[in-house]
């Protein structure tokens, strides 16, 4: 007997599916250089272990995933792959009713917001990491600093929630900043201390005006004997199973039109651990998805 499982899922990017896939392997620009351009291949390898039965809800996912392939970005800086990637993601986001950015370093989240065609005060950005994303853009983009560049940019701190902020790993300058663009700051102490429904919760609740969400999923938020492949993770992150419970709740969310997975750097896990958890996310995603 066959054994039902995400990579069941995966169709051609022709094939009318509700979900699209981009790929999206950018690596330059990194602050701690890896390569995380080869996430997206490790995530699609990945899917063929993960099932579709979800045990507590008794439901098994259906939803198909067009593949739309990865962005072709190999050795490009970060500003001449930003037209490419907004290009793939915006075509994926008009055939879509969501759309997976896999990652790649996390300088694809802004051109995956910019996919959405909206003018920015109608959308909203959630982020799950441990880093404000706030370094200056005086040398250029970089994979520190999409969230400070998306401000920049015209985004309102009011359309910008961020979750699980780590301590130790940003500075004084970046969190000023980001409260006084008028962000939303939960660090992950609170996120321990009121737990992970309530953090996204208050991230809702401050986007909730704005018509499209995105949301980035930064993998280095999740504690790193957890997912070992993230260069930026701490010890004391978010648990995997809070990461897990958050990205299904918001991809249940209507008004969710692109989610994106970064900072996977596989050859820093010998392991199938980080890989394993990856291709959880993407199980989530669809569970929270079908729940709508």
């Amino acid at each position: 007997m066959s054994w039902p499982n995400l990579a069941d899922l995966i169709v051609d990017a022709g094939t009318q599916a509700p979900i699209g896939l981009v790929g999206a392997p950018l690596a330059t620009g990194s602050v701690t250089p890896g390569r995380c351009d080869l996430a997206p291949a490790e995530l699609r390898k990945v899917l063929r272990r993960i099932g579709r039965y979800d045990i507590d809800t008794r439901r098994e996912l259906g939803s198909l995933i067009a593949d739309h392939g990865d962005v072709a970005i190999d050795g490009l800086t970060i500003a001449d792959a930003t037209g490419p990637i907004r290009e793939v993601c915006a075509a994926s986001v008009s055939r879509h009713e969501l759309t997976l950015l896999i990652g790649g370093n996390n300088a694809v989240t802004r051109p995956g917001l910019h996919a959405l065609d909206l003018h920015l005060e109608k959308i909203g950005l959630i982020t799950l990491d441990a880093h404000f994303d706030m370094r200056s853009t005086a040398d250029g983009l970089a994979n520190g600093n999409p969230v400070r560049a998306l401000l920049e940019d015209g985004l309102s701190g009011a359309n910008v929630a961020q979750v699980g902020l780590a301590p130790f790993a940003n500075s004084f300058d970046m969190h000023r900043d980001a409260e006084a663009a008028g962000n939303l700051v939960v660090t992950q102490a609170e996120v321990d201390e009121a737990g992970i429904d309530a953090a996204v919760d208050r991230a809702l609740a401050h986007v909730g005006h704005c018509e499209a969400l995105m949301v980035d999923c930064d993998i280095d938020v999740i504690d790193r004997s957890q997912f070992p492949a993230a260069p930026g993770a701490r010890p004391c992150g978010m648990q995997a199973r809070d990461f897990f419970a958050a990205v299904r709740k918001l991809a249940a969310h209507p008004k969710l039109r692109i989610i994106d997975l970064t900072e996977w750097d596989p050859p820093l896990d010998p392991t199938d651990l980080s890989s394993l958890v990856a291709g959880r996310w993407l199980a989530e995603v669809v569970a929270g998805f079908e729940a709508r």
